[in-house]
């Protein structure tokens, strides 16, 4: 079986990526499925969520790889350096820290683009990878969908996200016709939903009267993300019972029968 590659696409903040891309990657380590976390983001959100205090400690990991690359250091013997282990079984997490902003303009001109897809091509005995990506069109974004085969959106049932979208949009097609005519958009993930009032219902309404592909079900808002955050657990393993990691099951099932 092939590796499932996954990134979590979009370049406004506070959507959710983080959140999406680690819950996600938990449930399917949870199923058995080894899952490894990518993440490209300066903010290392999602290396702070699964790995807490140990984050600090987890090197060499993604700006290793890329200092690597351009030739800061003489390159791995092993792809394996650059992955950790979190605390949860099978779920492993190639850390990001703040260096990767200094790092963005060296590998932009030196066109390394195409190093992210050829390492995870390597790293082929993992059953699903899960990437976060920052908030913005950038290096690091492009590498991600490069190196993907599904893109996932969040939407936070803002209008500005929704009139986004349509450049979300387009910029997934370019880099498909242009890159990697694999690339495929998995869906629009709905978060922070709010089921009592109206104008996030009336939102997403309108996306599927324009056939866009919103996936079911939604995530709804709630303060156990945040404290799922806090306490560096992903909610699965933090309540396995609560609505929320209820729908992130769901959810992930329903990525599931889409990729068969």
């Amino acid at each position: 079986m092939s590796t499932a590659r996954q990134v979590v696409f979009n370049r406004k903040g506070g959507v959710g990526k983080s959140t999406i891309v680690c819950n996600l990657a938990a449930v399917s380590a949870a199923r058995g499925n080894k899952t490894l976390v990518v993440d490209l983001d300066p903010q290392a959100n999602a290396t702070d969520y699964l790995l807490g205090r140990e984050a600090a400690e987890a090197k060499p990991g993604v700006p290793g790889f890329f200092e690597e690359n351009l030739g800061f250091h003489l390159l791995s013997s092993s792809s394996r350096s650059w992955v950790h282990a979190t605390p949860f079984e099978d779920l492993h997490v190639m850390p990001a820290d703040r260096s990767l902003a200094e790092l963005h303009a060296k590998l932009e001109s030196r066109y390394k683009i195409y190093k992210l897809r050829d390492l995870l091509r390597r790293l082929d005995d993992f059953d699903a990878v899960y990437i976060d990506t920052p908030p913005a069109v950038n290096f690091y974004t492009m590498s991600a969908l490069i190196a993907a085969d599904s893109c996932l959106i969040p939407f936070d049932c803002d209008e500005f996200s929704r009139r986004a979208l349509y450049q979300l949009l387009g910029t997934v097609r370019e880099v498909r016709d242009d890159h990697n005519p694999d690339l495929e958009v998995g869906g629009i993930v709905v978060n922070q939903f709010q089921e009592r009032a109206r104008l996030p219902r009336h939102l997403v309404d309108e996306l599927r009267n324009e056939d866009m592909p919103v996936l079911e079900p939604f995530l709804t808002a709630s303060v156990k993300v945040r404290e799922s955050h806090q306490q560096h657990r992903p909610l699965i393993h933090l309540a396995p019972s609560h609505k929320v990691a209820r729908q992130f099951v769901e959810l992930y099932e329903t990525l599931e029968k889409r990729n068969q």
